[in-house]
């Protein structure tokens, strides 16, 4: 992968980040500057590391599914693009914010940082060399994260379904060019 190609993936990776910290700043009155920083960091941390964990975890794999990897990228990051697409015309199950203590903020590095673990596999797949993208895509999701936590204070109404549309056709667009 280009590097232009990893700071779109890393992009496509961070609006999850973006939209969380953002509902996060919305409610958050008390200690802002730290509640920012605690967020941001554990995305940054959990978006960074799950693409080392998922390119590790796929060396373990790679002699049988090598012949078809760059089906499986696509197939990945299609099926990744078109969730984020899916998931910006549902409408919120659950309203309920959780506080920023330690439960919450593992919880919520974790969740948003499951598609990078799919991604960390298809960088393996791509032989793209790891260190460059995992720092990238948790520098992109710390900003991302500063970011969207501190307009949260100044916007009440932020249309981050298009935010979610524009990472799925990132990544979509990205498969199709692994495919091609």
């Amino acid at each position: 992968m280009s590097i232009t190609e990893i700071i779109l993936l890393a992009f496509a990776l961070g609006i999850d980040c973006l939209v969380v910290s953002f509902s996060q700043g919305l409610i958050f009155t008390h200690n802002r500057l730290k509640n920012s920083l605690a967020l941001a960091l554990t995305m940054g941390l959990s978006q960074g590391l799950m693409p080392c964990i998922g390119y590790i975890g796929a060396d373990v794999i790679r002699e049988y599914v090598e012949p078809f990897s760059k089906f499986i990228v696509f197939a990945i990051f299609a099926v990744l693009g078109l969730k984020f697409i899916v998931e910006a015309f549902q409408e919120e199950e659950n309203n309920e914010i959780c506080c920023l203590d330690i439960k919450c903020l593992i919880g919520m590095g974790i969740a948003t940082s499951i598609d990078a673990l799919v991604a960390g596999a298809s960088l393996n797949f791509t032989k793209t060399p790891l260190i460059i993208p995992a720092v990238v895509i948790g520098l992109a999701s710390f900003l991302m994260s500063i970011v969207g936590f501190w307009s949260g204070n100044f916007f009440k109404k932020f249309p981050s379904k298009y935010l979610e549309i524009l990472g799925g056709l990132i990544l979509i667009g990205l498969g199709l060019k692994a495919l091609f």
